[in-house]
C-alpha cells in the first residue's frame, strides 16, 4: 500500500507539472529530435501513445519513456506501477484512469 499512494503521488505530480497554460502541440528541439528518430514523425508518435492509452484497461497510465541509451519508447502500466521501477526516464505520462 506504501508504494501505490507514493507512486500515485508521484505519477501525478509528474502529470501536472508536465502542462504550462498556452501549452501543447509538437514539441521542438532535443525531444523533436528524438520523437522523429524514434517514431518516425510527430504525428506516428502521436497515434502510439492515444494508442497506449485507449487500450489501457481501466486505472493505469500511458508514458513516453527514455532508456539508459536515449531511445525513446511508449509503454502502459496498470494502477499505481511506475517504469522508474523498470530502470526508465518518464518524459511524459497520459492519466488514462477511468474517470480521466
Amino acid at each position: 500500500p506504501v508504494f501505490n499512494q507514493a507512486a500515485q503521488v508521484w505519477n501525478h505530480t509528474f502529470f501536472w507539472e508536465s502542462m504550462k497554460p498556452n501549452g501543447g502541440g509538437a514539441p521542438t528541439g532535443k525531444v523533436a529530435d528524438a520523437i522523429n528518430r524514434d517514431f518516425g514523425s510527430y504525428e506516428n508518435f502521436a497515434v502510439e501513445f492515444k494508442n497506449a492509452g485507449a487500450t489501457q484497461f481501466g486505472s493505469g497510465w500511458a508514458w513516453l519513456l527514455s532508456d539508459k541509451s536515449g531511445k525513446l519508447t511508449i509503454t502502459k502500466t496498470p494502477n499505481a506501477a511506475n517504469p522508474i521501477t523498470d530502470g526508465k526516464t518518464p518524459i511524459l505520462t497520459m492519466d488514462v484512469w477511468e474517470h480521466a
